[in-house]
């Protein structure tokens, strides 16, 4: 039986991500998943190599039932999910999914569109490398469907750091 990590963060920022995890990652991946840090978080559960990626201000859209026909609740998107394993990245669609989170519907094309060559399965989950090749694709087509963050988070972060260098909006 595996023990528990009761002192793992369950969320983390992406550049914290990119400086534990990106070793194995080049000059470019790190500076391109970096543009996802004002708008992203990571977050994980037990295993703390697989992160979904949310919105930094958790914003809720309507969810409909599997008819589509009434509104149940308020959900956030996640974006998919990365996996770090032996240095390699890996982009899935295995996020959670709950009352409270629905996999955003691009991700499905984000991940149709990776080549299948490197792929990676462990249990349940199925996830396709992350490369130099793809991550401009993968990227850009996050940053198009993320929504940027209001101007009240703006206020809150032009606290702490100097946000006219922020990928904001």
């Amino acid at each position: 039986m595996l023990k528990r990590n009761y002192k793992m963060k369950k969320t983390i920022p992406i550049k914290q991500f990119a400086s534990e995890y990106g070793q194995g990652f080049s000059k470019h991946m790190k500076q391109r998943l970096l543009e996802l840090g004002t708008r992203c978080i990571l977050t994980r559960r037990e295993n703390e190599h697989i992160l979904d990626l949310r919105h930094v201000e958790h914003i809720k859209y309507e969810s409909s039932n599997n008819r589509g026909k009434e509104t149940v609740s308020q959900k956030e998107y996640a974006y998919g999910q990365f996996i770090v394993n032996e240095g390699n990245l890996y982009f899935s669609l295995n996020c959670l999914e709950n009352d409270d989170v629905m996999l955003m519907p691009e991700v499905n094309r984000i991940y149709e569109a990776l080549d299948n060559a490197n792929s990676y399965t462990e249990e349940e989950l199925e996830a396709k490398l992350v490369n130099d090749s793809n991550i401009d694709f993968i990227i850009d087509t996050l940053l198009s469907v993320c929504p940027g963050v209001s101007a009240e988070h703006i206020a809150i972060l032009s606290k702490y750091c100097n946000v006219n260098d922020l990928n904001c909006r």
